[in-house]
């Protein structure tokens, strides 16, 4: 399957001038393709995470091309006093920030019953607390300055079917979906808008070898997960996530949009395992459906 030609930025330049975004999760990943687009069409940009080497990297890279535009900011989401702070440091340096990217996440697959309560708490701390945590702090700083604010969410497609192996995830992106959904009616008189993103596989160094370690990633083939046919590009999600943020998508609220070239669908379908019937083996079972009916 051939790879899509969206190699660059679905919007015009200057599409997002005069915004300061706030993406959790920023330094690497999808968070840092997000923030690298983000730039390219005029935002200036605050990356937050635990790990300030990861950020600073980041932010030393994209500043080269975009100078004082990359703010990095150590931040533990899970903590409601720092995600303030942060925000409070991001409108001291910038001025303003205008839309908050819920981007930080954490997984890992395992049977259910082999994770301590711990472990099960890590993965919904950083989810659902993290990401109510920083909606929570940001919203509140928007409707007391009256700032007609803009949260994206990246969840999974999970959020509506659940997923065994990762449940504590299932469970925290539930929560995100949940949030994103009622705060967009609740807050929708203060102008602010929240819409989530839930991506299929798009392939990163970090999470991916995480949740897929050699073992495991032997045995996903794309050709038969992914309608499709392959994985997505970073630039696909960047470009829609580009969208949602931005003035042309002013009309959305609380929309979950599914990326994931038919992969929640092809696992849905009752008879959708048919797909891997070859040709060949098709014309012997219509043989066989005729020659049921004829006697």
């Amino acid at each position: 399957m051939e790879k899509s030609d969206s190699k660059n930025n679905m919007l015009r330049e200057g599409s997002l001038d005069d915004q300061v975004v706030l993406v959790t999760g920023g330094g690497t990943g999808l968070g840092k393709s997000m923030t690298a687009s983000f730039l390219e069409l005029g935002a200036s940009v605050i990356i937050a995470s635990r790990k300030l080497e990861n950020l600073q990297k980041t932010a030393d890279e994209l500043n080269e091309q975009f100078p004082g535009k990359v703010l990095p900011l150590q931040c533990d989401i899970r903590d409601y006093d720092q995600v303030e702070e942060t925000v409070a440091k991001g409108v001291e340096y910038f001025g303003k920030i205008n839309v908050l990217v819920n981007n930080a996440a954490g997984n890992f697959i395992s049977p259910t019953e082999r994770l301590s309560h711990r472990a099960f708490d890590t993965v919904v701390d950083i989810v659902l607390k993290g990401s109510y945590n920083s909606t929570l702090a940001i919203g509140k700083y928007w409707i007391e300055n009256g700032i007609k604010g803009n949260v994206l969410s990246i969840t999974t497609t999970y959020t509506f079917t659940g997923s065994a192996y990762v449940v504590p995830s299932a469970c925290g992106k539930a929560g995100v979906l949940a949030l994103t959904q009622s705060l967009a009616v609740e807050w929708a008189q203060y102008g602010i808008r929240l819409n989530a993103i839930a991506p299929g596989p798009f392939p990163t160094k970090g999470a991916w070898t995480r949740l897929f370690p050699n073992e495991i990633s032997s045995l996903f083939s794309p050709d038969k997960k992914v309608p499709l046919g392959r994985f997505g590009e970073h630039r696909e999600l960047t470009n829609l996530a580009c969208y949602m943020i931005s003035d042309y998508a002013a009309f959305m609220t609380g929309e979950q949009i599914v990326l994931d070239g038919g992969e929640w669908l092809q696992g849905a379908g009752q008879f959708n395992f048919l797909r891997q019937v070859p040709s060949e083996m098709w014309d012997e079972l219509e043989k066989t459906v005729r020659k049921g009916k004829s006697e």
